[in-house]
């Protein structure tokens, strides 16, 4: 590995993205912690610092071009150059197709896709000169259909094309790809999801784990794991690769 331990994790205020940093952290990188509101990252910074770790809150729009241009550089004047990146940053605007808007659909591809498109092209340039680097995109088990998802399924399926072709193109720098497909994790966004349909979320996650072969719902603790093996050397012969950390295969 590069002496230079720097990690950028999208989405990082809470959740996946939350745990994804402080584990990152306790690894021994120091992390940018990015939002799309800055000051929501302070939560997951005072964690990391706590514990002893190094982190920076930057705020910044993934969907945005000179946005994400700008925050890899500030991470880069500020930390180090980055040399893990992980895509986390995401939205829901879930609807049945022949309800869903316009915006609706491009708010979740913009996010997701060109989100991570754009924080990948930035950071990829501080990897390739490292010789090393670690991309990691979050997908989801929606990218094999789920109902009033379309969008969202369409986004997640669409990062794994993508994290395949990243995988072919920055190989020859050291640079490994891979993507992670969660299935139920407890987090505010599935809170979210059953606040809509109308279920008390202790019900809808007892729902949830009945149909999950290991009998539980995940945390995100259960995400942060997989990120710490995938851009470890340990893994420097896995790319192109997609994890389902679902506790159990999907029918």
């Amino acid at each position: 590995m590069t002496d230079n331990r720097v990690a950028l994790v999208t989405g990082a205020a809470r959740g996946i993205g939350a745990a994804v940093a402080v584990r990152l952290a306790k690894e021994g990188f120091a992390v940018a912690v990015c939002d799309l509101d800055e000051s929501a990252c302070a939560g997951t910074v005072e964690t990391i610092e706590k514990d002893g770790g190094t982190a920076l809150a930057v705020g910044v729009d993934v969907a945005d071009s000179a946005a994400a241009s700008a925050a890899v550089a500030r991470v880069a004047a500020e930390l180090g150059p980055p040399v893990v990146l992980v895509n986390n940053a995401g939205i829901t605007r879930d609807n049945l197709l022949f309800k869903m808007s316009d915006d609706d659909w491009d708010s979740v591809i913009s996010v997701h896709l060109r989100g991570s498109f754009l924080m990948s092209r930035a950071a990829q340039e501080h990897m390739t000169k490292a010789g090393w680097g670690r991309i990691v995109n979050l997908s989801s088990v929606s990218a094999l259909g789920n109902r009033g998802q379309v969008n969202y399924s369409a986004a997640k399926a669409g990062l794994q094309g993508f994290t395949k072709t990243l995988a072919i193109e920055l190989g020859k720098f050291g640079v490994t790809a891979n993507a992670i497909a969660p299935g139920f994790i407890a987090t505010e966004m599935t809170a979210a999801t059953a606040a809509r349909v109308g279920v008390d979320f202790e019900d809808f996650k007892a729902a949830a784990a009945k149909e999950i072969p290991v009998r539980r719902v995940g945390v995100p603790e259960d995400i942060a794991g997989t990120v710490a093996f995938l851009v470890s050397d340990d893994a420097s012969f896995v790319s192109g690769q997609v994890v389902y950390v679902a506790g159990g295969p999907r029918a």
